[in-house]
């Protein structure tokens, strides 16, 4: 069964009810547990009722990290691959109406980009790319993988959803590590934001990462963009949809990502009662780790370099640092003070927020008392690094 079968069964609305109606009394029964056990407790810690609780909720969550992942955090760098679009999402810089430059990174300056991010330290990237049959889904992604592992041992890729076959060809290349985020888990918000393009197929998207599995992804992440609709209920469609990973495809690591709206080329305005403060997103981490110890959580440098540092302890497992949203960007980069030549990033998908050179983020995680970790394990251990 898909989670597509399921979503629609699930009573998320209900849960976003329950959870402005949760008391105090229930979230301290959650918390005397140690961990949320199921939708109802997870929503419970994500109520009103639960913010008086937010620092005991930050400590149960360092904790359950710490015993899982270690006083570790996992760094890796985004290289964008192509920003070319045949979608219209009404939120993205890459949307197909917006008038940015197109850009398709040609292969030798993937790799010299890719040996530029190697020399900062990172042996972990992720590739990223619109959704564009020409100049994306023709075999040009398993071929850039091919060229970069022998620079980047761990190569995860979130580009438009495939069928299972496309990403085998894309795993048997070398790549271990699929991310695909729903953006929004309410169908008819869905609807609204993605008016044009293949990306209209909201159950196509939902089961990306069962097709991942099904291909031989070592690692699957998913996650909304929070702005877009109510948080609440789209952190607990994100933790629904982690559960039911975690029963059907339970060989590969579970990784979830929390981003925010960040500004953006389109002139998207923002419903401001959608708006997910700095406080709501500790809360939504902190449940999720009380629901999902094992998982993963990753934090982009969509966030402020303030609340970033912060959250080294709360529950993160894995931060890119140094990123550029932008085709080609990393080419203009002053590779000592690691700052961009030029002015603008007319390319871009999103503004970042934290511009922090990547030293610059690994010396205040070993500040923090963390050891930031640039490779956890050697593609030679994989199945495809075997043959």
């Amino acid at each position: 069964m898909r989670f597509s079968d399921v979503l629609p069964t699930l009573p998320l609305d209900a849960l976003v009810q329950q959870s402005h109606d949760t008391s105090e009394q229930t979230v301290q029964r959650v918390l005397a547990q140690g961990r949320a056990t199921n939708l109802t407790e997870f929503a419970a810690l994500l109520s009103p009722a639960a913010q008086p609780y937010l620092e005991q909720m930050a400590a149960a969550s360092m904790q359950l990290t710490q015993k899982y992942f270690g006083k570790t955090i996992r760094m890796f760098a985004p290289l964008y691959l192509s920003n070319e679009c045949i979608n219209i999402c009404t939120y993205c810089g890459f949307s197909r109406n917006n008038p940015i430059p197109r850009i398709t990174t040609p292969m030798d300056q993937v790799v010299d980009e890719t040996r530029k991010l190697a020399r900062k330290g990172f042996r972990a990237l992720l590739l990223v790319a619109g959704e564009h049959p020409k100049y994306v889904s023709n075999g040009y992604v398993a071929d850039v993988i091919r060229e970069l592992l022998p620079i980047m041992p761990n190569i995860g890729i979130e580009l438009g959803p495939l069928e299972t076959d496309a990403y085998r060809s894309i795993v048997d290349a070398g790549a271990e590590n699929l991310i695909c985020y729903q953006e929004s888990y309410h169908p008819e918000t869905y609807a609204g934001l993605h008016p044009a393009g293949p990306k209209k197929k909201f159950n196509f998207r939902l089961e990306t990462p069962e097709r991942g599995y099904d291909a031989g992804f070592r690692r699957v992440g998913i996650g909304p963009l929070f702005g877009l609709y109510n948080w609440r209920y789209e952190a607990i469609a994100t933790a629904a949809h982690g559960l039911h990973l975690l029963r059907h495809c339970w060989k590969s690591q579970l990784s979830i990502a929390l981003p925010r709206m960040r500004p953006a080329a389109g002139g998207w305005t923002p419903n401001p009662e959608f708006h997910m403060y700095d406080r709501d997103l500790v809360q939504a981490i902190a449940a999720f780790r009380l629901l999902l110890p094992h998982a993963a959580i990753s934090m982009s440098t969509r966030e402020h370099p303030t609340l970033r540092n912060g959250l080294v302890r709360l529950g993160v497992t894995h931060m890119s640092a140094g990123s550029c949203t932008e085709p080609g960007g990393y080419s203009s980069y002053d590779e000592e003070a690691w700052v961009q030549t030029k002015t603008a990033q007319e390319g871009e998908q999103f503004h970042i927020s934290d511009s922090r050179a990547p030293h610059v983020v690994a010396d205040m995680i070993r500040q923090q008392g963390y050891e930031p970790v640039w490779k956890d394990h050697d593609i030679s251990f994989t199945p495809t690094g075997s043959r």
